[in-house]
């Protein structure tokens, strides 16, 4: 006998997470931007989440299926609008990273994510052939690199680096090989040098900046170096909202987005930080216990690319702030400010929960 569908079978744990980390997001946004030109940036946060909310919810209602099976063409659709970005998108510091919309800045590369995770567990969900072949490591590559080639010469490398834990643990739950991850590596490590030879000048200075930031205080280290000195001022207990010497006099760059995690750990010291970071590890089991629990394999491999993406972006950004990780334009989910990469965030958790809500569902 088939269970009916029901809102009770949602992950609550999981809402109620993502739902006070985001508040948390934006009264920090507010601490980080007032008395600046950035001022009122949390009350644009506040639209974005509701926003965020509201796909959420429309994804939740919806069989995770439905996407799946509009998949490529969404897909395609994504490669057309990275193209379009690139030719007409607005340019900022040199970058085309945005599209305007209805007096909105959009960013096409939080899409590319969505598109490839759904691409991905459209085609493993199918997969019939036991073990993952090379030619299927091929496909994954395609599918992967593509957008983030396109993403790369924004240039967005860390975005377009974000596509490709989403690929490894797509590979990785689909069987493929110890000796292809090996291949891959190696691969890897040879291209380095070649593409050493492709990145801009301020991208090779934040790599050189990552291993040395003394080197150069007043410049390309001037952000990490920072950073760093607003973390440890933080000490156990932090120094209150709105009351962090490092962002509200002005040392600490863009405090609000790239740099946020490190506001907050001077705002709310070591305990602040080990609660947010319980918060996100909690929400990534969550995501882990969906993927074991999919009434298929598509649904395993839809829950397990969000959970690939947002672990990596958690990681770069944290380790980041703290100077274990080179600088990059990586956000803190759904903690830094970004319209993007909030609205992504929440509809892609939506349709984790409408796995979640059928695996009953026989």
């Amino acid at each position: 006998m088939n269970r009916l569908v029901s809102w009770k079978d949602s992950d609550w744990v999981l809402i109620g997470i993502l739902l006070l980390i985001s508040a948390m997001g934006i009264v920090q946004i507010y601490s980080a931007t007032a008395g600046t030109r950035f001022a009122g940036a949390h009350v644009r946060q506040i639209y974005w989440v509701l926003l965020g909310i509201t796909v959420f919810v429309v994804a939740c209602f919806y069989d995770y299926h439905t996407p799946l099976n509009y998949a490529p063409w969404f897909y395609f659709v994504v490669l057309g609008l990275l193209v379009v970005t690139l030719v007409m998108g607005e340019e900022v510091a040199g970058a085309r990273r945005w599209i305007h919309v209805g007096g909105q800045s959009f960013q096409i590369s939080e899409l590319a994510k969505l598109a490839v995770i759904l691409l991905l567990a459209r085609f493993f969900g199918e997969f019939q052939a036991g073990e993952v072949t090379l030619v299927d490591l091929a496909k994954v590559a395609l599918a992967a690199g593509t957008p983030a080639i396109l993403i790369a010469v924004q240039p967005d490398l860390g975005t377009a680096l974000t596509l490709v834990p989403i690929a490894l643990v797509v590979l990785f739950l689909a069987g493929l090989r110890l000796r292809y991850f090996a291949v891959m590596v190696l691969a890897c490590l040879l291209a380095l040098p070649v593409a050493m030879h492709f990145l801009k000048p301020y991208q090779k200075a934040r790599l050189a900046t990552f291993l040395n930031p003394e080197q150069d205080p007043q410049n390309s280290g001037y952000q990490i170096l920072q950073s760093k000195i607003a973390v440890g001022s933080g000490q156990l207990w932090g120094k209150g909202t709105a009351q962090g010497t490092q962002t509200q006099l002005r040392f600490l760059p863009v405090p609000h987005t790239d740099f946020i995690f490190a506001a907050y750990a001077e705002e709310h010291g070591f305990f602040g930080v080990l609660l947010v970071l319980l918060l996100y590890i909690i929400a990534l089991l969550r995501l882990v216990e969906t993927a074991q629990t999919a009434p298929d394999a598509s649904g395993t491999f839809l829950a397990a690319g969000l959970l690939g993406v947002l672990a990596f972006q958690i990681l770069v950004n944290v380790g980041m702030v703290v100077g274990y990780m080179p600088v990059t334009g990586i956000p803190l989910p759904l903690l830094s400010y970004g319209g993007s990469s909030a609205v992504f965030t929440w509809f892609a958790i939506g349709l984790v929960n409408s796995v979640r809500i059928r695996r009953f569902v026989n």
